[in-house]
């Protein structure tokens, strides 16, 4: 058999596709990142299966569709009947591991938000397996995955699973661990309560007291350098996943001021005084204005240009401390012929459309992320327009390694096959002030146009792309449009009837 490569999976949180000097951000400054791009492919059009941290998460690692493998939204735990592609290298002969952040699991503890029916009078209610339609999530086949101690191997397929679980600089797992035992007096130095004095007013911004060296970047890139340096002649698959950029912004040392918030373009929305925002975005806006935002939260929130300013400075800096980390990651690579890969779970608006971080609104800055590989068998530097999504990089990495994807993996090889759109599920617990209780949005994005249709409500969204690449002018209504409209409604129906599972396989004829 051809000698198969060594992998690296770079994986951030929170991460828009614009977000790089390679994908044409005017400010930031990704030096290593770029250099892979400079070796490698390019995807300017690739997409998120859901964009939400567990669902996509999940898509990632079984290469299917939130509807196929379950975890619709966060708070899902995902189930080890999956299979995922990782266990499939690791039973093809390939060590294993994870170092960072994973959210397969539950971590917050906190009860969920959607409440469950209650019985009728008079009527007899099952309790235990029997509630659901489907029996659901045994006992054992969740772990917390903030106490490293219930981490059995192999998890999801990793062999070695060092975590780092949370956001900020106040997270648990194994990186806790080590945090307290390198500094003791490590909990006097991180959250809002112990912050440094600054002068943003952006919500979640938290100037760090924890030095660079202690931050859960420099920690992630320290395990993975540690790991490459310990692999023998058995090929590897290696994912680094670092917690940030996601929200609280709160990059460590020289990272905080190291870009200015007036060097940050303000948001095409906060220009235009004819921009009417759709029922979903009104809604965040105006409880935003009346007061009423979750700004401790982790969904959707409205916001003023200036802080949507100091939201992009600091998220610059929270990347260009990966940047650097992913650089010593890369060098500690130089001889492994590794395949190294970047990519991220799902955007942040960051001011676009008067919004902060992410949730029901479909948007390009949400819904479109980076995708970079590199190959050391094909160094030469290529851009590509083709649609891929989240769900076909594991069957990439497969089929790089002569692997062969398990029946019902829905995910393609980018190596060789392309789609014609990407199909994005969304569903959520949180309430949407536009939307209600539990919102749920389905999106069709080919070449030109994004549709959107909405549960529970009348209307929905479309855009061309082409003409309006900032999504400002809302054609679903337009009756020059009700022909593209029905077209891709059509597309939509189609990817519904495409993903319905083909698991179980059938055993017999009958």
């Amino acid at each position: 058999m051809t000698k198969r490569p060594n992998f690296i999976l770079f994986v951030t949180d929170q991460h828009r596709a614009d977000y790089l000097g390679c994908m044409g951000h005017p400010v930031l400054q990704t030096p290593n990142i770029d250099a892979m791009a400079a070796k490698g492919t390019v995807w300017d059009r690739f997409y998120v299966a859901s964009p939400v941290c567990m669902p996509n998460r999940s898509s990632l690692m079984t290469c299917r569709m939130p509807s196929s493998h379950d975890v619709r939204c966060n708070g899902i735990s995902l189930d080890k009947r999956n299979v995922t592609f990782v266990e499939l290298l690791r039973d093809g002969g390939y060590r294993t591991a994870l170092i960072g952040k994973s959210h397969l699991q539950n971590n917050s503890g906190k009860p969920p938000m959607l409440k469950k029916p209650a019985a009728r009078d008079g009527y007899h209610e099952a309790v235990g397996p029997l509630a659901e339609g489907v029996r659901q999530n045994p006992p054992e086949h969740i772990e917390d995955e903030k106490d490293p101690a219930t981490i059995d191997t192999p998890y999801f397929g990793f062999d070695h699973v060092e975590l780092a679980t949370g956001h900020g600089d106040r997270l648990a797992g194994h990186y806790r661990s080590w945090l307290l035992e390198k500094e003791p007096n490590a909990d006097d130095m991180i959250g809002a309560e112990n912050q440094l004095p600054h002068d943003y007013a952006c919500p979640q911004a938290v100037r760090t007291a924890l030095p660079e060296d202690l931050y859960p970047s420099a920690w992630i890139a320290d395990r993975a350098v540690s790991w490459i340096e310990e692999q023998g002649d058995e090929p590897w698959f290696l994912m680094v996943s670092f917690p940030d950029p996601h929200h609280p912004f709160n990059p460590p040392g020289k990272y905080w001021d190291m870009y200015s918030p007036d060097d940050m373009p303000v948001p095409q929305a906060f220009k235009s005084n004819d921009w009417a925002p759709p029922p979903h975005v009104k809604g965040m806006i105006d409880q935003r204005e009346a007061g009423d935002a979750n700004l401790a939260g982790m969904g959707t929130i409205g916001t003023t240009a200036r802080e949507a300013q100091e939201a992009q400075a600091l998220t610059c800096g929270m990347i260009s401390m990966i940047d650097d980390c992913i650089g010593r990651v890369r060098a500690a690579s130089g001889a492994a012929d590794a395949v190294q890969i970047f990519t991220t779970d799902h955007g942040d608006h960051l001011g676009d459309h008067k919004l902060l971080f992410k949730g029901a609104e479909q948007y390009e800055q949400i819904t479109h992320v980076p995708m970079i590989w590199s190959d050391p068998t094909d160094q030469t530097s290529t851009r590509t327009d083709a649609i891929g999504q989240t769900l076909d990089l594991g069957t990439t990495i497969l089929d790089r390694a002569r692997v062969e994807p398990a029946i019902g993996m829905q995910g393609i090889s980018l190596l060789n096959e392309k789609r014609d759109y990407a199909f994005i599920q969304y569903d959520h617990q949180k309430t949407n002030p536009g939307l209600g209780i539990g919102p749920r949005v389905h999106t069709i994005r080919d070449a030109r146009w994004r549709i959107s249709v909405f549960d529970n409500v009348e209307w929905g969204e479309l855009y061309d792309l082409e003409n309006d690449p900032r999504e400002l002018v809302n054609l679903w209504e337009s009756p020059d449009h009700a022909n593209i409209r029905a077209h891709l409604i059509l597309k939509l129906a189609r990817a519904e009837i495409a993903c319905v599972d083909r698991t179980p396989f059938p055993t017999s004829q009958a």
